[in-house]
């Protein structure tokens, strides 16, 4: 992390001495490493290839400098918005997340309808992964766990019909 960068969200941390401290520092931290690595590129990376973008002559018609120019757009945004959920988890009172139901944070365990088993985190939007078993509290998926409880059954509407499970088993932030 780069020195004096996101200030609220370290102390925010330096004073909250909750039993969720750790927890939210992992977020937190993925986010900052995330935005350190975007801002790397960003003023080191991008400007060399738009100056050699440049080199070959007009721009209106230069597909490289075009690219490197919206590249440029995307990465502004994805840091302003990195930084933004950054100031929103560090002041987030995990204390105040359910205890014994589905929130974010929670990792559950299903069984779906054929059997099969499925472990997932709920996460933020911008961290959701599937691959990692990390969904989104705004997926369909995610949507229908939040408030749940071990042992309810869901029922999720997909473009492929309705998928049914059951939560086997529900760890939530206060129980990591």
């Amino acid at each position: 992390m780069a020195s004096g960068r996101y200030t609220r969200a370290r102390l925010a941390l330096a004073t909250d001495n909750g039993p969720h401290t750790h927890m939210k520092w992992q977020f937190l931290k993925r986010f900052e490493d995330e935005i350190q690595e975007l801002e790397r590129e960003l003023t080191k990376e991008l400007p060399k290839e738009i100056q050699r973008a440049r080199e070959h002559g007009d721009l209106s018609e230069n597909a490289e400098y075009q690219a490197a120019k919206e590249r440029q757009r995307y990465l502004h945004a994805r840091i302003g918005m990195l930084k933004k959920r950054v100031g929103e988890i560090s002041l987030m009172n995990f204390d105040k997340l359910p205890h014994g139901k589905a929130a974010f944070g929670s990792t559950v365990h299903l069984r779906e309808d054929s059997g099969e088993m499925v472990v997932y985190q709920l996460v933020m939007p911008e961290d959701a992964d599937p691959v990692k078993g990390w969904i989104s509290t705004a997926s369909p998926i995610g949507r229908a766990i939040l408030g749940k409880e071990a042992g309810d059954a869901i029922k999720v509407p997909t473009p492929n019909g309705t998928r049914g499970f059951e939560i086997v088993k529900l760890i939530t932030v206060h129980d990591a």
